[in-house]
C-alpha cells in the first residue's frame, strides 16, 4: 500500500485532527498504520515507549491508532526558547540548541534522518499517514521545508488537500495551493477535503461540483465544524479551546508566560465542567481566582523574568489560596534558578524564584525523559512523564506545603483520583468526572463524524499498488 500524506491550505486547517480520525479508522479496519510528522515545531511534547521526545500531536495520532508512540512518527522537533533560539530534537533526543539560520544549514543531515524514519515505518507498517506542515507552497522555503515537499517527492505519497471553509476563500486557497504545488507532488494530488463547514450541507454541492469539473480533483468529503478539544498542538489550539461550563465550583487562573509548554496539562481542566479556567496573559489581580496554576515552561528563567515585568510576580507571592507548579511552575518556586552553562538563556544566569521552596534549580545535561507511574505526595501510582533539564536537589519529583504544591511529573490531574481529591479539598461539593473515559469518547465521536462525512474506501482505493 502506498503512503498518504495529508497537507493544507494553511496552518491550523485541521491536518492533525483528521489524521488522527484517519488513524483510528484505518486502524479499526484492521490495517496497521503509523503517522508521522517530520519536522514539528511545538513546545507540547511526550514521552515515548523508548523514553524520548516527540510532539504531542503524534502521540495522540498514535493513540488513535491504538499503537505505543515512538520517536520514529516525529524525527524533528523545534522546541522554541528565548531570544528565538530553538531547542532541536532528533530521533527524540536532544540535539543542539541553534537559531533558525544555523538549524537550516544542516537541513540535509536532518533530511537523511527524516528519510530513515520514514523509510523504517514502511517497512514495519501497512499504512504510513504523514501530515504536512502549514502550506506546501511556501516557495521561499521548499529546499528547506522537511514535512512537505521532501516527503511528497522523496516518497511520491499519494497527497491529500486539507482547506478550511470557515476562513474564507476556500476555492483560491485550493487553486493556488495546487497550481504552486511541487509537479510531483501535483500529479499524486487524488483529492480534496474540506474542513469546518457550517450549515447546511446542500448549499456546498455547487462547490464540489466546480472543485470537480474546473479544478479536476474529487472532494472526498465536507466535514462540518466540530471542536476536538483534547491534546493542542499548538498555542492557536488553545486560544480556540471551547469549555464547558456546566456547574462552575472552582475559578483557577492559568498564567500564560511567553514560553509556555506541555499545555495538554490544561486539557482536562478545561473539559472539567465544574472548573472555569482563565488563561491570563499579562498582570491581573488575581483575588478573585479559588486557584492559580504556573504550567510548563520552556525557557522558565525568561518566563520568571516575564513574570516580574508583568507585576504577577509580587501577585502570586501574596495568594494565600492554593498554588499549584508543573515542571518549569514548579522550578519557579525555588529560592534560585541556575544556568550555569547557557542551557535554556543566551548567557550564563542566577535568577531569584519565588522562594516558597528551600531549594534550587540547576540546569544541566542529561535531560530527563521519562514516564512511568510515579509516587507522589500521598498516592503510590499516579502516570505521567518528565521532561526538563533543571533539576531540584531535595525536592526532585514534588513538594506540598501549606498552599503550594508541585510536581516535575506532567499529567498529574489527569489522575481522577488525585485530581477529585486536590480540588474537593478547595471545595468540598466537588464531583470530579472520569477523564480517560471522556478522552476516549472525543476521539470517538469525532471519528465517526469524519467517517461518516468522508470517503475513506476512495482514499484506500487510491492507495492500492498500480
Amino acid at each position: 500500500m502506498k503512503s498518504l500524506a495529508v497537507f493544507g491550505t494553511g496552518s491550523d486547517v485541521g491536518k492533525t485532527s483528521i489524521v488522527m480520525a484517519l488513524c483510528r479508522i484505518f486502524s479499526d479496519q484492521g490495517i496497521k498504520v503509523a503517522p508521522f510528522k517530520a519536522q514539528n515545531v511545538s513546545n507540547n511534547s511526550a514521552v515515548t515507549q523508548e523514553g524520548r521526545e516527540i510532539s504531542r500531536a503524534q502521540c495522540f495520532q498514535a493513540d488513535a491508532a491504538r499503537i505505543a508512540p515512538s520517536y520514529l512518527f516525529n524525527p524533528v522537533l523545534l522546541k522554541s526558547g528565548s531570544n528565538g533560539s530553538v531547542q532541536v530534537i532528533v530521533n527524540g533526543l536532544v540535539h543542539n540548541k541553534s537559531t533558525i539560520s544555523a538549524y537550516y544549514e544542516e537541513i540535509d543531515h536532518l533530511k537523511v534522518q527524516v528519510q530513515q524514519a520514514f523509510t523504517r515505518l514502511q517497512q514495519d507498517y501497512d499504512l504510513v499517514i504523514a501530515e504536512g506542515a502549514g502550506s506546501p507552497v511556501e516557495l521561499n522555503l521548499l529546499e528547506k521545508d522537511l514535512s512537505n515537499t521532501f516527503i511528497a517527492t522523496t516518497f511520491n505519497t499519494k497527497n491529500v488537500l486539507v482547506a478550511d471553509i470557515e476562513r474564507g476563500g476556500v476555492f483560491a486557497s485550493i487553486y493556488g495551493t495546487m497550481e504552486l504545488m511541487d509537479p510531483v507532488m501535483r500529479s499524486n494530488l487524488i483529492g480534496v477535503i474540506i474542513n469546518k463547514f457550517r450549515g447546511d450541507r446542500s448549499f456546498f454541492e455547487e462547490g464540489e461540483k466546480i472543485i470537480n469539473e474546473r479544478f479536476g480533483l474529487p472532494v472526498f468529503g465536507v466535514l462540518p465544524f466540530q471542536v476536538l478539544n483534547i491534546d493542542m498542538e499548538d498555542f492557536q489550539s488553545l486560544k480556540n479551546y471551547q469549555q464547558r461550563q456546566d456547574d462552575i465550583k472552582i475559578r483557577i487562573a492559568v498564567i500564560v508566560y511567553p514560553g509556555l509548554s506541555n499545555y495538554n496539562d490544561l486539557d482536562v481542566l478545561m473539559a472539567d465542567p465544574e472548573i472555569f479556567v482563565e488563561l491570563i496573559f499579562s498582570y491581573s489581580n488575581l483575588i478573585h481566582f479559588d486557584m492559580v496554576l504556573l504550567p510548563g515552561s520552556k525557557a522558565v528563567i525568561s518566563d520568571l523574568q516575564w513574570l516580574k515585568q508583568q507585576g504577577l510576580f509580587e501577585e502570586i507571592q501574596q495568594f494565600h489560596k492554593p498554588i499549584f507548579g508543573i515542571c518549569g511552575g514548579y522550578q519557579m518556586f525555588c529560592l534560585s534558578l541556575h544556568d550555569p552553562d547557557a542551557l535554556e538563556n543566551d548567557i550564563s544566569i542566577i535568577e531569584t524564584g519565588l522562594e516558597f521552596i528551600d531549594d534550587i534549580v540547576l540546569y544541566q545535561l542529561p535531560k530527563i525523559v521519562q514516564s512511568g507511574n510515579y509516587q507522589l505526595f500521598s498516592y503510590s501510582a499516579i502516570k505521567g512523564y518528565e521532561i526538563h533539564c533543571g533539576q531540584m536537589g531535595k525536592y526532585p519529583l514534588f513538594y506540598q506545603r501549606s498552599h503550594y504544591a508541585g510536581t516535575h511529573v506532567h499529567g498529574v490531574f489527569d489522575d481522577d483520583i488525585f485530581r477529585g481529591d486536590y480540588f474537593k479539598a478547595i471545595n468540598s461539593s466537588y464531583q470530579g468526572f472520569n477523564y480517560a473515559k471522556y478522552k476516549e469518547e472525543k476521539i470517538q465521536d469525532f471519528t465517526n463524524m469524519v467517517a461518516e462525512n468522508l470517503d475513506t474506501a476512495a482514499i484506500l482505493q487510491a492507495l492500492q499498488p498500480d
